[in-house]
């Protein structure tokens, strides 16, 4: 008998042992205290096999659940690759599972606390009236953070600029269009996650301890090195790291079109309990030269609202079960880390940015107060602003989703001081359960306010619903597509139940072999087929997108039946089965996206571009580097659980000079020394330029001397010898061409 049976055979005779020493104590007790006594003995045996299903982390240890339970093939597996010992996880938290009591979402007062606004951080510096790259610094902390009045702290991984200013969500930080920033981003946790996870997916696990962090910008448009893959993690002070880790600082270029992002953590298995636990934030790129001219409510009545479901225990920790399920759905609804908030207002025009966080949880909200709704005017999603503002009564967000929308409160009858932001979408959407009215069908609300003595607070509201957005929404913006992909997404159950297994992208997960290798700089048309019965967001990296039809399958049990066994569009005739209902693209979604919902039984078309829509040109950087992209669905539980792939961008047919694009700047310190990243095939040289006194911007140019040091090192610091050279750069604003001179 092998080493592996053997542990097997002992794993099973350890629940045994268990199994009579639990059965043993009910039957002295029953035989002690007579039969009135009644002991329950089908709960008992539901213990039972609870432990022996690896769900009692408490009475069987988590070494021995691996064996069990090992991957997801079961106990009954005789796959030979099965036969090894997973990595211990990670121990739970300070109290165990089995003695924490779940909290009654029902005991929390709604609208009693005060909706926060997140701490803003500045990308950007200045010099000479002109914006300027900067580098931040920020990390991940381990803290307690007040969801509610009523509830005891609850222990959360939040981002900051320091232990203290850490905040649930973390800071905004605010980019200017074509002003690069760098982030260097540290991990400062402890050395055990807060919240179980699952060893049986396919998870990031360090040698020795650490919780395993990386950070992805959503929406962002970004080098490889920088987009914050699965497996470039890493733990605290850096001791361990994946294999895809590169470099602590990463580099935002900040070129895309202006519009809302966010930034949220990316570690291989652990998306789903790190952004539970509170990694995640929002981030903006402004462009005042255009948002200026549309007038849109600004200061204190732009306000962001990141919606995010929760389960509690009574002791203020936050509920996730060890075991992997295919949705987290929690019954407190927070707003900026606030449970139920309130927040007061003017009778005033407002714009809100609103981002659903959630990991499963679709959000429809309305605004209302019983009697009466106030309408949304739409500007902007989750990628940039629309070719015109559309009015809506509601709104649809999947997860990760945002709509920039604005808000008139000025429309309330003086009678009223008050309206709620409600919610109906069912759980999970569409086909799931509803909300209750009391409880997850509220998200908060609106209290009209007097400030100085006046709703109006003495000051006229000169902001606007802009009559035009902006001219690059539409598709036909950019060049036709030049290749048409399918992709498929599957539900995989275990045989003869209704549980899901795991969730999947044409029968492969992120370790198979990369199928969609785009070229940069081009478009696509991707027919995304959803066998599944949930609606799902699809999410790229470094791409935008937007839908353009959306089509239900007819007969389509029919059709998924074919495509389980043979995963073939042609042999199961998806053309026959492409006449079933035509689902219109809601008018407030036309626009270029970084999220768009894929309905259930339905294909939907969609147009990728791999360049930047606002120019219609190619990336500033060189986008097919290691180690390349993802797409994935973006519940979080089953971006997780495989239905992730790799998407690996390839060279165009003329791709530009890099050298032509670099340097860019890095960072502007107090003595006046700009560095700038020289970044061209795969050199990482730091620039050292030293700004002479009274720097002349005429005839549109700019001549200073560079001082490089070699191996990213700043020779100010005993980097190498330094060579110097004058170049000649284009004063205009963006990227611009630099060249010897």
């Amino acid at each position: 008998m092998g080493p592996t049976k053997i542990q097997q055979l002992g794993a099973l005779l350890a629940a045994a042992v268990v199994f009579v020493a639990v059965g043993n104590s009910v039957v002295v007790a029953a035989a002690r205290d007579g039969p009135g006594k009644n002991y329950d003995l089908d709960h008992t045996l539901e213990t039972v096999m609870s432990i022996l299903n690896c769900k009692s982390e408490s009475l069987i240890p988590s070494y021995i659940c691996s064996v069990i339970g090992k991957s997801r093939w079961g106990w009954a597996s005789d796959d030979p690759s099965n036969f090894t010992l997973d990595p211990p996880p990670p121990p739970p938290p300070a109290a165990a599972t089995a003695r924490r009591r779940p909290l009654k979402s029902t005991d929390l007062q709604k609208y009693v606390d005060e909706l926060p606004q997140m701490p803003k951080i500045q990308g950007y510096g200045s010099w000479q009236g002109f914006p300027v790259p900067i580098k931040l610094t920020i990390g991940m902390y381990h803290k307690t953070w007040q969801f509610h009045r009523d509830m005891q702290p609850t222990p959360v991984f939040v981002y900051g600029q320091s232990l203290q200013s850490a905040t649930f969500p973390g800071p905004t930080i605010v980019a200017r269009q074509n002003v690069p920033l760098f982030v260097q981003w540290e991990n400062h946790l402890p050395d055990a996650h807060i919240l179980p996870w699952d060893p049986k997916v396919d998870t990031a696990v360090p040698n020795k301890t650490g919780v395993p962090t990386v950070v992805h910008l959503h929406g962002g448009a970004h080098p490889p090195e920088s987009d914050g893959s699965a497996f470039a993690w890493f733990t605290a002070d850096f001791r361990e790291k994946g294999p895809a880790w590169t470099q602590s600082t990463y580099w935002y270029p900040n070129v895309q079109a202006p519009g809302n992002l966010w930034y949220h953590d990316h570690a291989l298995g652990l998306t789903r309990v790190s952004l539970l636990a509170g990694l995640l934030a929002a981030y903006i790129i402004e462009k005042p030269e255009l948002e200026t001219r549309m007038n849109l409510p600004c200061g204190a009545h732009d306000l962001h609202l990141v919606i995010a479901d929760r389960t509690f225990y009574t002791n203020g920790s936050i509920s996730i079960d060890r075991q992997w399920n295919p949705e987290y759905f929690g019954e407190v609804i927070t707003v900026n880390g606030k449970a139920w908030p309130f927040v007061n207002v003017q009778r005033r025009r407002y714009r809100l940015r609103i981002l659903n966080a959630s990991n499963a949880r679709y959000f429809n909200v309305t605004l209302s107060n019983g009697n009466l709704t106030l309408p949304f005017h739409v500007i902007g999603t989750d990628g940039t602003y629309l070719s015109k503002p559309v009015t809506v009564s509601n709104l649809v967000l999947s997860t990760a989703e945002i709509f920039d929308v604005i808000v008139d409160f000025s429309l309330l009858p003086p009678t009223t001081g008050w309206i709620e932001m409600l919610n109906s979408a069912p759980y999970p959407f569409p086909g799931g359960n509803p909300t209750d009215p009391q409880v997850d069908g509220k998200v908060m609300k609106f209290v009209i306010k007097a400030l100085n003595g006046t709703l109006n607070n003495n000051m006229p509201d000169n902001s606007k619903v802009p009559e035009h957005g902006v001219p690059y929404a539409s598709v036909t913006a950019l060049p036709p597509p030049t290749t048409t992909r399918i992709i498929t997404l599957f539900e995989h159950f275990i045989n003869g139940t209704n549980t899901t297994h795991h969730l999947d992208i044409n029968k492969l997960g992120l370790r198979d072999p990369p199928t969609e290798k785009p070229k940069s700089g081009t478009t696509e048309l991707w027919q995304v087929i959803n066998l599944t019965g949930d609606n799902h967001p699809l999410h790229l990296h470094l791409a935008t997108f937007q839908a353009v039809k959306m089509q239900e399958l007819n007969d389509s049990q029919t059709f998924k039946t074919c495509m389980d066994d043979k995963n073939n569009t042609v042999t199961c005739k998806l053309e026959q089965h492409l006449i079933g209902r035509e689902i219109l693209v809601p008018e407030h979604e036309k626009t270029w996206k970084n999220v768009v919902k894929l309905p259930p039984m339905a294909v939907t078309w969609v147009v990728v571009a791999f360049r930047l829509a606002e120019t219609n040109q190619p990336y500033p950087f060189d986008a097919t580097t290691y180690p390349g992209y993802v797409y994935h669905c973006h519940i979080l539980d089953h971006e997780d659980n495989a239905m992730i792939r790799p998407l690996i961008m390839t060279c165009p047919h003329s791709r530009p000079n890099f050298y032509e694009w670099q340097p860019t700047f890095h960072a502007q310190f107090a003595d006046n020394d700009l560095f700038y990243d020289f970044n061209a095939t795969g050199a990482k040289d730091i620039v050292v330029v030293h700004i002479p006194g009274g720097v002349s911007m005429a005839d549109n140019s700019v001549h200073i001397m560079f001082s490089y040091s070699g191996n990213g090192e700043d020779s100010r610091l005993g980097g190498g010898a330094a060579v110097e050279d004058e170049l000649s750069a284009a004063a205009s604003p963006g990227m611009a061409r630099w060249e010897a001179t």
